[in-house]
Order: C-alpha cells, then structure tokens, then sequence
C-alpha cells in the first residue's frame, strides 16, 4: 500500500474542503414535500398520505397528491384556485406571479389542508439550502415548512440571497463548521439574525490521513458519521442547535456546515426521527443532497485526474452506509434513539412531546 498523504483537514470536513468555493445554478427541478401552513395550527387529521410540489425552470408547478377517504382536493395559490382533482392527482401550474417561495395549498373535502412549496430555496450562493420540514411522520402528522432549513455553506450569498432570506424570516444561524472553516469563508447572515457558533468538531485534531483507495474514503465517511453521533463536541454541539428548534423566538432556523450534507445530514436526520419521520423519509432527505450538489461535486471530480476523482468521490457523496453508521452508532453507545435524545441532545420526553407540539400538524 502506498504510504498515506498527511494533511491540514479534520476527516469530517474533509469532503467539504474538496468542493469548497464551487457553487452551481439550481437544477431544472426540484421535489419537496407538503407541510401545514406554519402560520396557523390544525388539529384536524391530515387525509394526505403524500404530496409533493416541483418546482420547473419554466416557472410551471406541478403538485402530486394522494389522499386517504376524499373524493376531491382543491389545489389554491395565491388566495384562488388553480386546479382540483380526486383522491389522487398529479397537476401543472403555469402563469403564477414570481416570487421568493410559491406556496400552495392543497384542501380536501373534509380534514386537515397542506401548505407546501417547493423544498430548495433558490439562492445565487448556496445550492443546498432547503426547507428541512414538509415529510409526514408514521403516524399521520406533517412536519411544519418555513420553520427550519438547512443548508451548505452561507459564505458567497449575495445581496438579493440575504434580503431573500430575510423576508423569509430567518432569525437565527446555526454555524457547525470549525474555526479554520469560519475564518476561510465567513457567514453571511441576513440583517437582525443572530449567527451562532455550534462547532460539531471544535477542538479536534486537524491532522488525518488522506484516504489512497475509495475504500479508505467510505470508511473514513463512516467513522465520521460515528463521531457526530458520539464525539463529545459533537454533542455539545447538536445539544446547542437543538436547544434553538424548541425556541419560537429563535425561528425560522438554519443550520449548515460547508457542503450541507455529513454535519448537517446528521442534523436533520436526528431532528426528522426525534419528530416520528419514518426511517425511509429520513434516508431520502439524507441522499437528496447528492441530487443538489450534483453539478458542483461533477466539477470538482472533473478537475482531478480519474485515479484521484475515484478515491475522492466517496468524500464528495453521501451514502446510505454514511447514514445507516450513525444510527448504529446510536444503538452501540446508547442503546436506543430516545436514550441519544436523553444523554447526547438533552432532551427529556417534556421535551420532545413539545418539539412535537411545535413542529408537527394534522
């Protein structure tokens, strides 16, 4: 074996440093799912068992449903109505006015409604960064949107991102990186948000060994993912952020590391099981930041001879075995999700069942 490359780089930010400074317009279409209007609570059950809205570079919508026990749905935007069908329809909307976010409502014939958008923000400085709600948890409630997003790095967000931002009334930033990270590539916050520290890695060694083989490069992607789990920064860190989902005056929240995807994967992994999202959903929002990141991780392969974009492309991907780790890792060192809750997030059952109070409808 070839004798291994010693770096600057902490291995759970080595991915990120690949990609860093690439940014890549916002692809063709992206698939969100629905959520409840965040500005009113409902305790009527949700017929929907799915609904999703994509968004089109044409400036078309079109939203995808299925209910449970309806005859027909009514699908508004704007205050008017713009399509209906029966329990289970698929729609395109063309001729909306632009704006930052569309939202449509989706309003069955009895029961509970969904005000969805389109998952990604748009920004001319971020490509990762999307609504972490809108999945519908195991038993029948939908996690909130325009409450919590996540996102990849904050640095190079222009003016109209941050005014962006700021209609969309972001309050506070949770910032995972390390202090090499933060002091390379500075956020950028909307006006009156506060910005604040989580460091996921804080103190730790900044000295790894370079992975020669894409084996070494999934299994160092792996014993990351334990580190967030178990690491004790790591702890104090999630603890941190955490502590700001449960906090109405701290929404709307966004958390992000550099590329979105390893620190902030785990993130909203934990925060999508705290609130009852099944596994699968979990996984999918996981791996959907390798749709999102597609353009900028293909260029920054392309820049790298095959044999080095090979060994370097498990560090640019997120993968189910990355994810599935950090779940393993939650039952060797706690034995159990809610015990993580308890002894690595602080969070007692008072706790979640009004995280849940807060965040779920339906």
């Amino acid at each position: 074996m070839k004798r291994l490359t010693r770096v600057k780089l902490s291995s759970c930010v080595l991915a990120a440093a690949v990609a860093a400074g690439l940014t890549a317009p916002a692809a063709a279409a992206h698939t969100s799912a629905a959520s409840h209007a965040p500005t009113r609570a409902s305790h009527e059950r949700i017929p929907f068992t799915q609904a999703t809205v994509t968004a089109s570079d044409d400036g078309s919508y079109t939203v995808r449903w299925e209910a449970q026990g309806v005859r027909r749905v009514t699908i508004k935007a704007n205050g008017r109505t713009v399509a209906s069908g029966g329990a289970s329809g698929r729609v395109t909307v063309r001729g909306l006015p632009a704006t930052d976010r569309q939202w449509f409502d989706l309003v069955p014939e009895h029961g509970g409604s969904l005000h969805l958008a389109d998952r990604l923000i748009a920004l001319q400085g971020a490509v990762n960064f999307r609504d972490a709600g809108g999945y519908r948890t195991t038993d029948g409630h939908w996690v909130k949107m325009g409450e919590i997003y996540r996102s990849d790095a904050l640095d190079k967000l222009t003016g109209a991102d941050l005014a962006k931002l700021r209609r969309l009334n972001i309050h506070t930033v949770y910032d995972l990186r390390m202090e090499s990270e933060r002091a390379a590539a500075p956020d950028r916050v909307p006006a009156g948000a506060a910005h604040v520290v989580a460091d996921v890695l804080a103190g730790s060694s900044t000295s790894v060994t370079m992975p020669t083989t894409e084996a070494e490069g999934v299994a160092m992607m792996t014993e990351g993912e334990k580190f967030m789990v178990s690491g004790a920064t790591a702890k104090t860190a999630y603890r941190t952020v955490f502590g700001g989902f449960g906090d109405d005056r701290a929404r709307a929240v966004v958390f992000h590391c550099t590329a979105g995807k390893d620190r902030t994967g785990w993130a909203n992994a934990a925060l999508l099981t705290a609130l009852g999202v099944p596994r699968e959903t979990v996984m999918a929002d996981y791996l959907a930041s390798n749709d999102y990141r597609a353009e900028a991780n293909a260029a920054a392969l392309a820049a790298m001879p095959p044999a080095q974009a090979a060994v370097y492309k498990p560090l640019l991907d997120v993968r189910p075995e990355y994810l599935n780790s950090g779940f393993q890792e939650v039952a060797k060192k706690f034995g159990s999700f809610s015990s993580y809750e308890r002894r690595a997030l602080g969070l007692d059952a008072k706790d979640i069942r009004e995280l849940k109070q807060d965040l779920l409808v339906g």
